[in-house]
């Protein structure tokens, strides 16, 4: 493995890469591919859906786009998750829906009680560690370090811009403003409106700062970076070694392709 990140490291331009951490190992995806490195050896290898690329230039529903994209590995059928999980993730996403027809202040403590559980849920196990490892194996491959950080000897971060965790810290404050201004008459489908649209709009946000090299701009991400703190752990040089798994079944096929 050490010989074959080595020679990725060479590699002067490599597709940008996201990921996902899992209690049993570490999702690595590009926009092509996808690998998930068990803890437990495995590794199961896929492709990644491809919209059309008008979508992609759309204001808000390139962010959605993109946004399903990301979790696709997590809802699709052979892919990281267990039939179970997905329903439970499924459930998570429609019971805001029907928050909308709670009070408001009902409303507001069912989300935060389901967001909270939700995070509790997917951050089980050694998913904290493998999520910090899972960040650091991402800084390995834009550093061109993977070889060394495979060794042992470099040690990227484990914090990361692109974290869901930025994304979720962004999320949060748009949907409550969104919901306060919004005109229409509580329903379902203003209920889906409602969060569809704080997505997108949280989307576009993320992508401006992201694209942005003002400090005032990337001071938005903040928040999300400190929350990192607490949903990542430092990983284990044999946690790093999963993510890097990933991460190079993904690079090798994105350079032969």
């Amino acid at each position: 493995m050490h010989s074959v990140l080595a020679g990725i490291d060479r590699v002067q331009v490599l597709p940008r890469l996201g990921g996902m951490a899992r209690p049993d190992g570490v999702a690595i995806i590009s926009e092509r591919f996808w690998a998930f490195a068990g803890v437990d050896g495995t590794l199961r290898e896929g492709t990644m859906p491809a919209p059309r690329s008008r979508l992609r230039k759309v204001p808000l529903l390139r962010g959605l786009v993109r946004l399903g994209l990301a979790t696709s590995p997590l809802f699709r059928r052979g892919g990281v998750a267990q039939p179970r999980e997905r329903l439970l993730l499924a459930g998570a996403v429609v019971a805001p829906l029907l928050f909308a027809f709670l009070p408001e202040r009902a409303s507001l403590i069912a989300g935060l009680g389901v967001t909270f559980g939700l995070v509790l849920w997917l951050l089980r196990g050694r998913t904290l560690a493998l999520h910090g490892a899972e960040h650091r194996a991402i800084a390995a491959a834009e550093e061109r370090r993977l070889a060394e950080t495979w060794s042992g000897a470099a040690r990227p971060t484990r914090f990361a811009t692109r974290c869901g965790t930025n994304f979720a810290a962004l999320v949060l404050p748009v949907a409550v403003v969104l919901q306060r201004v919004w005109p229409f008459a509580p329903t379902i489908y203003a209920s889906a409106a409602v969060v569809l649209l704080s997505l997108a709009l949280t989307m576009e946000l993320w992508l401006a700062v992201e694209g942005s090299t003002r400090r005032v701009a990337r001071a938005v991400l903040l928040p999300g970076l400190g929350l990192q703190r607490l949903t990542t752990r430092e990983p284990r040089l044999e946690e790093t070694h999963v993510a890097l798994r990933a991460v190079e079944s993904v690079l090798r096929r994105e350079l032969a392709a």
